[in-house]
C-alpha cells in the first residue's frame, strides 16, 4: 500500500549487487521490455522471489528518481525501438514515495467499499502526481479493484518526502467512500516507519482499527457542550418572541417548520 525508492534498508553495495542479479535474471530467457524482478530481504540477505513480465503499481518511485517515463519506454521497446538511454546515464536522485488510494475501510479489516465520489480534490503542488481514473461524481463500483489512485510524492530526502505525502494526504479530499489514507497517514506518522526498520507485518504488529478514531479531548467535549447550550438558547429565544408577538403563536405548527 506505500511504496518508496530508494529502499531505506539497502546499501549501496548490496543495492548493486541486487540489480546485477535483476539484470541477469532478464538475460538468463533473453527476455526483451519492461519487467519488474522482486527479491525478499531479511537480516542482511536477499532472496529471489519472482519476476513479473510487466511494470508493477509502484513503477512511479522509479520514474521519481531517474527520471525516465517506463511507460513511454516500453512502448519503444515493443516497437522494435533502442532505449534512450544507456545504464551508466541512469542514477538515483532523491526520495520518493507513493501512496495506493483505495476504496477500503481500515477500520473494517479493509474490507472494499462503493458509492459516489461526492466530493474529489486533488492534492498539487511542485514534486506532487496523482494517477488516478475517477473525477468527482463518478461512482466506485464492486466489480473491479478498489484503488481510486497513486499518490506519489518526490523530494530531495527521505524525510522531506515523508512530510510532503502527509501534506498531500491532507490536501486529498474524498467525500462519499471509505478510503484508506487516514491509514496511510498512520504509518507515515509511526516511529517503526518513519525509522526504516518496519517489515512486512507492520499491520499485525501495529496497527489496531481504533488508531484512526480521533481522540475526544475535553476541551472538544466542553466546546460541544457550549455549542449545544448556545443553540438550545437560541431556540427558546426564538419560541418567547413568537409567543409574546401579536401573531397567533402555534407550538405544533412551529415544530412542523423546524
Amino acid at each position: 500500500m506505500i511504496e518508496e525508492a530508494p529502499s531505506s534498508v539497502l546499501s549501496p553495495e548490496i543495492r548493486k549487487q541486487m540489480g546485477e542479479h535483476a539484470v541477469n535474471v532478464a538475460r538468463a530467457c533473453n527476455y526483451t521490455g519492461a519487467g519488474t524482478v522482486e527479491f525478499i530481504y531479511a537480516d542482511g540477505e536477499y532472496y529471489f522471489l519472482e519476476m513479473n513480465t510487466r511494470l508493477q503499481v509502484e513503477h512511479p518511485v522509479t520514474e521519481m528518481i531517474t527520471g525516465v517515463d517506463l511507460v513511454k519506454e516500453q512502448i519503444k521497446v515493443a516497437r522494435g525501438e533502442k532505449l534512450s538511454f544507456g545504464q551508466n546515464d541512469l542514477k538515483i536522485s532523491g526520495h520518493a514515495i507513493e501512496v495506493r488510494v483505495y476504496a477500503e475501510d481500515p477500520a473494517n479489516n479493509f474490507l472494499p467499499d462503493i458509492g459516489t465520489l461526492q466530493v474529489y480534490k486533488k492534492p498539487t503542488g511542485p514534486g506532487v502526481r496523482v494517477d488516478d481514473g475517477f473525477e468527482e461524481g463518478m461512482s466506485i463500483p464492486i466489480y473491479y479493484d478498489p484503488m481510486i489512485a497513486k499518490l506519489v510524492v518526490h523530494a530531495e530526502n527521505r524525510e522531506a518526502a515523508i512530510a510532503k505525502m502527509k501534506k498531500a494526504i491532507d490536501e486529498y479530499r474524498i467525500v462519499g467512500v471509505e478510503t484508506t489514507l487516514d491509514f496511510c497517514q498512520f504509518v507515515l506518522a509511526h516511529e517503526e516507519f518513519v525509522s526504516g526498520r518496519f517489515n512486512t507485518h507492520f499491520i499485525k504488529d501495529f496497527f489496531n482499527p481504533k488508531d484512526l478514531t480521533p481522540e475526544v479531548t475535553k476541551d472538544m467535549e466542553e466546546m460541544a457542550a457550549i455549542v449545544a447550550a448556545v443553540a438550545l438558547q437560541q431556540k427558546e429565544n426564538e419560541l418567547v418572541e413568537a409567543a409574546t408577538s401579536n401573531k397567533k403563536f402555534s407550538p405544533w405548527k412551529n415544530r412542523l417548520m423546524d
